[in-house]
């Protein structure tokens, strides 16, 4: 068998290879996450909501850990806060005596894809040693699904007046 001889490619050639491999690991690096299936999502992510409340009213950081993403912030009471100094804050409230209840009311819960919002009434109450107080809040969330589950990625809380 006759060998061919190799010749040195033209910086050209190289340059369009090189163009060619970078554009295909780019398009393979971008590829479309996949979405979540819709069947229940709705009521998934209304249930993520309710799992962070009992997270909450347990004073379980490692369980709102697990229900929220790396970069999740929430707004509440002017402020805001990651997971770590929302739990810092619902750990003292309870440690000053105060009782929460919180209730998902009148959910809606929109998909698209991997990103759902979801926004609701919470109607609850808090208890302490001056008694028994009905609350509301408007609450909205952003969620994220991803490696098989929703998770809390954005939380806002604004309380109704005169339910104070």
């Amino acid at each position: 068998m006759e060998s061919i001889p190799l010749r040195a490619a033209s910086p050209r050639f190289a340059f369009i290879v090189l163009l060619g491999l970078a554009a295909c690991l780019a398009e393979a690096g971008t590829a479309k996450q996949q979405c979540a299936p819709i069947a229940n999502a709705q009521s998934e992510v209304v249930g993520i909501i309710k799992q962070m409340f009992v997270a909450a009213r347990a004073d379980d950081l490692p369980a709102l850990n697990a229900l929220t993403t790396p970069d999740f912030y929430a707004y509440d009471g002017g402020r805001r806060f990651t997971a770590d100094t929302l739990m810092e804050l619902i750990k003292k409230l309870h440690a000053a005596g105060k009782h929460y209840e919180w209730n998902v009311t009148n959910p809606e819960a929109h998909i698209a894809c991997n990103v759902a919002r979801v926004t609701y009434v919470n109607q609850g109450f808090i208890e302490d040693t001056a008694g028994h107080q009905d609350m509301m809040w408007l609450e909205s969330a952003v969620l994220e699904y991803g490696k098989g589950q929703w998770r809390v990625r954005f939380f806002h809380s604004t309380r109704v007046p005169g339910t104070q």
